[in-house]
């Protein structure tokens, strides 16, 4: 269950469409609300900047209530996790650019390019709402046809396989 939420919550936060300059800290709640709908949290920022001094952690991009407004061209993580003291750590992270959003007026949203599968063993479907398995199910098709084609040209036709088993809808 904890593994879910945390993926509901990236998922929340990379699907969410928002407004130009709007600042990360306003929408970083979405990231938290599965787990806060159960009473859970996390103590950490849901995400940083990426890239601008090729550090890990970049400045002024990010989550937290003193970084800069959201623009397109802006790399960010996005990275709910969970905690369980003396039990187990949960962080899901991805990497995403912020990207105009398909709107009538401009507004804002992210595409993610990490391109990895999450692990469907720790998934609890039932949990999922219908919005969250389409963004799941779109989000495989890309790392499909994104990916599949490099690993075939490499001939990495075990790497194939796996990506196809763990991409399935």
């Amino acid at each position: 269950e904890a593994y879910t939420r945390v993926l509901m919550g990236n998922i929340d936060l990379s699907r969410l469409v928002f407004p130009p300059n709007t600042a990360g800290g306003v929408v970083e709640s979405f990231a938290r609300r599965a787990l806060w709908d159960v009473g859970l949290n996390y103590g950490h920022g849901t995400g940083h900047g990426i890239g601008n001094f090729l550090s890990v952690h970049e400045w002024p991009v990010g989550f937290q209530s003193n970084n800069v407004p959201l623009a397109a061209g802006m790399f960010t993580s996005i990275e709910p996790g969970y905690y369980q003291d003396g039990e187990f750590g949960i962080r899901i992270e991805d990497v995403a650019l912020v990207v105009e959003a398909q709107t009538k007026k401009p507004f804002l949203t992210f595409e993610v390019v990490s391109l990895v599968p999450y692990d469907r063993n720790l998934i609890d479907l039932s949990l999922l709402s219908p919005e969250q398995i389409r963004y799941l199910n779109a989000y495989y098709e890309t790392i499909r046809a994104r990916v599949g084609p490099e690993l075939q040209r490499q001939q990495l036709e075990e790497a194939y396989r796996w990506l196809q088993r763990n991409t399935e809808p």
